[in-house]
């Protein structure tokens, strides 16, 4: 077992290498127009400090965006009305779409090598994840699952992650994410630190992509059903910790939505992003032929096998999983617009939840666990 380890490790080292050596050859002028937005947010975090939140383009005064338009030889780069990703607001101002946290991000790193910095270090944090992972199973099986989903889940910061600069960080965000969830619920006794942790890094998320909002449904359902179950005052203090780390994490957003839109709840995207739902068959038939449904096939396949075989506390993990992909999976594919990335944070949140809460398990239950079908309980273990 321990060179199935060894084996698995330099496996996830080798794509990790190959990643960051063709992300080292990118342009970050490849004539995408929501990379321009992302890195004009940017430049205005960069330039102005917390005053970056405001993207109207009237303070392109150093003409940086019309120069990164030019670049990509955007016809109407001098006309920001004509500007895409910009949306127009009440009181003629013309603002950036998207969440500010992409942009806050890239501004982390040296102009000019913010993308590759920001991929490089959201990959070495899933691959840091995926060697835990596979340095924490206890037995071959477990070796050889986590080495796999490992190897995928790095390989992925290439491909679909390169589609959009939000999903680099968003695929850490889930990464990390997916670790506490496990380590929340499979422990003796559920933290209340933890839970506050993951709704802070998930409320955070939001600021990389607005529909990461949908993340935390399974988290309230789960939390919601376990109180109205109960009536203690200590699932009580898990759904309060949860909801405040998840408004301090999404905070940015709503300051951001404030300063640009009017008001903290309302959006800075357009009529063509805000649409009712309504199940399109070339849609769904889109996403049959994407790599999304495979993600979603294993997402929906582990998590069907460890509410079968897990132990109590694992099966739990389970059903905070299950939650979430039943409201994440209707609003998406009831969404009349098709990416190759809209599905990967939660089929990913919901991959590392559960292999986690599977190398989590105790030995004993994990060796007992297929001669066992007691049902999953939303109660605290009581081992």
């Amino acid at each position: 077992m321990k060179i199935a380890k060894f084996a698995f490790g330099l496996i996830c080292l080798a794509i990790l290498a190959s990643n960051i050596a063709t992300m080292s050859r990118w342009n970050e002028a490849r004539g995408v127009y929501d990379d321009i937005c992302y890195l004009r947010q940017a430049h205005l975090f960069q330039r102005l400090g917390i005053g970056g939140l405001n993207t109207n383009a009237a303070l392109d005064y150093d003409d940086y965006a019309k120069g990164k338009w030019r670049e990509i030889s955007y016809a109407e780069w001098s006309d920001p009305a004509r500007w895409p990703c910009h949306t127009p607001m009440p009181g003629g101002k013309l603002v950036i779409q998207y969440p500010p946290g992409t942009g806050f991000l890239l501004a982390l790193f040296t102009e000019g090598h913010q993308v590759v910095s920001l991929y490089i270090a959201a990959s070495l944090i899933v691959c840091g994840l995926a060697l835990a992972g596979i340095f924490m199973a206890r037995t071959l099986p477990s070796t050889v699952g986590a080495g796999l989903f490992g190897a995928l889940a790095i390989y992925l910061m290439i491909n679909p992650a390169k589609a959009s600069y939000s999903i680099a960080p968003s695929m850490a965000l889930c990464a990390v994410a997916g670790f506490l969830t496990a380590l929340w619920l499979t422990r003796r006794k559920r933290s209340v630190l933890l839970i506050a942790l993951i709704g802070l890094l998930l409320g955070a998320s939001v600021s990389c992509r607005l529909p990461n909002a949908l993340l935390m449904a399974g988290y309230c359902l789960f939390l919601a059903i376990a109180f109205l179950r109960s009536r203690t005052l200590a699932d009580f203090l898990q759904g309060l910790a949860f909801g405040v780390g998840a408004l301090v994490g999404v905070t940015p957003t709503l300051m951001a939505q404030a300063v640009n839109a009017g008001s903290p709840l309302a959006t800075t995207y357009g009529s063509a992003d805000v649409v009712a739902p309504a199940f399109d068959p070339a849609v769904l038939g889109q996403y049959l032929h994407d790599m999304q449904f495979v993600l979603i096939v294993l997402a929906i396949g582990s998590t069907v096998r460890l509410l079968r075989v897990g132990e109590g506390s694992a099966r739990q993990v389970a059903l905070v999983v299950t939650g979430n992909l039943v409201v994440n999976l209707v609003f998406f594919l009831s969404h009349p617009i098709f990416t190759p990335y809209y599905i990967v944070p939660i089929a990913m949140l919901s991959l590392w939840s559960v292999s986690f809460a599977w190398l989590m398990q105790p030995e004993q239950a994990r060796q007992a666990a297929p001669l066992t079908r007691e049902p999953a309980s939303l109660g605290v273990p009581s081992r």
